[in-house]
């Protein structure tokens, strides 16, 4: 599946996104992110190994894992570096989600062809609310 193929997947078939690195900081990327889609119907699954509490009004888990054993994750939107994205797409894989969607200026060809190999609709750098955005105005 190509990426433009990708994109309309995910925005078609996911509502439910576990949003890896997100931040409880309102100025940071991931928390507008995860706010303008939470405001379009998306539940939103704050997952920071540094974070406790709630963001977002949503229970934050430490780990994919962890928040896999309280919700079913469709998407997986990843704010991190590069470098950490195999061992999410690991865990992505390992919980059953549908796509994982790597955030503008994020890339790992690896990562991302061991998650088509394992049948994930994969969107690498490319920012899920200006597709969204882009799409909802179209």
């Amino acid at each position: 599946m190509d990426q433009t193929a990708a994109i309309r997947t995910v925005l078609d078939h996911c509502r439910t996104v576990a949003v890896v690195g997100l931040s409880p900081k309102p100025h940071r990327d991931s928390y507008q992110v995860a706010r303008y889609m939470q405001a379009h119907g998306w539940r939103i699954v704050p997952v920071n190994p540094n974070a406790s509490g709630e963001i977002l009004g949503e229970q934050v888990y430490p780990s994919l894992s962890e928040a896999a054993k309280h919700e079913r994750i469709e998407l997986v939107n990843c704010f991190r570096n590069s470098a950490d994205i195999p061992p999410i797409v690991d865990e992505a894989i390992a919980i059953g989600a549908q796509a994982v969607w790597m955030q503008l200026g994020v890339e790992h060809a690896a990562a991302a062809d061991k998650a088509r190999a394992a049948g994930l609709a994969v969107v690498q750098n490319r920012c899920l609310k200006i597709d969204h955005a882009a799409r909802t105005r179209a």
